[in-house]
């Protein structure tokens, strides 16, 4: 199948085209043009109408989205939140765990594996196992009662059901070093999350594979003058890539200023960390069993009043920064889906140009999501 997207806006990792127009063929980008004047229109042909045209987004850390969640282990919840995404521009997700009972976790990761096999919304890889392997001093939203110290063979048994891409990890716990080595030996990429690790800690997992901070700046040791703690050593080591919440709340917007700042773009990369609340901006849900209460579009578990998770969707975190930052889109967009796609070992994602997969958000100028294609097929209109 032959189909062509015109009057496009394309934005792209070192590439901007004000009327550009993308011939698509079996999925896959064969063509970007600098102007659409020279296309035929013909039944395949989507007009743009002058919108951005961005690489599909990649959300590597999202629990749930619309009252579902990842948890909820039911392979309809899964399939609900992958089409959710589509909303968003997102076109390729890691459904991401919470700290459960093995047993659980297990179960969890054969509903992924179910949807995988059959991906009718945004592509699924693999995914992101965060938790049970954390401080139960930073647990935050995750739930402490099912914390336990790393273990290989558990990871073994969830990664051989629903293969994982990412693995969040206290590095300050017993054990976790020999098990982030042992990850980065299956392909799987390591991240530091909900620790009191030190600079040196981070260090030594670092020597053993880590290569991301999950959720930067949230459940994390602070930047201290006597000791940097996490946050001091993902903005000084440019080796390391950083996921950020770009909703205002979980981050400062002058904290989000000062790493786009510091941190190479390369080593950038956005998330939402969405929960079940994201798309409700007032009401009640769960987090992994925990209670939760939405105001104005904040989640907060019920009992503590912590964080729970964010309820941002992907293309609102990217109008902020364009909004805080003076960074040309050109530069935006490699955190939205480049840079994810190059850690995370994603071919053929993340940008347009030929050979890529025709993976395509079109965004209005406010940013607003208006049509996604996957694979050069219009799924979702979001008006």
């Amino acid at each position: 199948m032959t189909n062509t997207i015109i009057n496009a806006h394309i934005i792209s990792p070192e590439l901007e085209i004000e009327n550009g127009a993308i011939e698509i063929k079996d999925g896959k980008i064969t063509a970007v043009h600098k102007n659409s004047k020279n296309i035929n229109p013909s039944n395949n042909t989507y007009d743009a109408c002058g919108k951005y045209a961005f690489p599909g987004f990649i959300d590597i850390h999202a629990h749930g989205a619309d009252s579902k969640d990842v948890c909820d282990n039911e392979l309809e919840s899964i399939r609900h939140i992958a089409k959710t995404k589509l909303k968003e521009g997102v076109t390729t997700w890691l459904p991401t765990t919470l700290t459960q009972p093995q047993e659980k976790l297990i179960e969890i990761a054969q509903k992924c594996a179910q949807y995988m096999s059959n991906q009718e919304f945004a592509k699924t890889p693999g995914i992101h196992i965060e938790g049970p392997f954390i401080n139960p001093s930073k647990a935050g939203a995750q739930n402490p009662e099912f914390v336990r110290a790393p273990n290989i063979t558990e990871l073994n048994e969830i990664h051989n059901i629903a293969p994982a891409c990412l693995l969040s990890i206290a590095p300050c716990t017993p054990n976790a070093c020999q098990v982030i080595k042992h990850a980065s030996s299956l392909g799987i990429t390591s991240s530091a999350a909900h620790s009191e690790a030190t600079s040196e800690q981070i260090k030594a997992a670092k020597q053993a594979g880590l290569t991301h901070l999950t959720h930067f700046g949230n459940a994390m040791t602070p930047l201290h003058h006597r000791e940097i703690g996490m946050v001091g050593t993902g903005l000084i080591d440019d080796d390391l890539k950083v996921e950020l919440i770009c909703d205002g709340i979980h981050l400062a917007p002058d904290f989000l200023k000062l790493v786009f700042k510091i941190k190479p773009i390369e080593q950038i990369i956005m998330i939402t960390d969405s929960m079940a609340g994201s798309w409700i901006n007032n009401g009640e849900c769960q987090l992994g069993g925990l209670d939760v209460i939405i105001k104005n579009k904040v989640a907060r578990l019920k009992q503590g009043g912590a964080l729970a998770g964010s309820t941002l969707v992907f293309n609102e975190g990217i109008a902020l920064i364009n909004e805080i930052t003076n960074l040309p889109l050109t530069e935006i967009v490699k955190t939205t889906s480049w840079n994810q796609a190059q850690s995370l070992g994603l071919h053929n994602l993340g940008k347009i140009e030929p050979g890529f997969c025709a993976d395509i958000t079109l965004l209005d100028k406010h940013f607003n999501c208006c049509q996604t294609f996957v694979n050069g097929i219009p799924m979702l209109c979001s008006k």
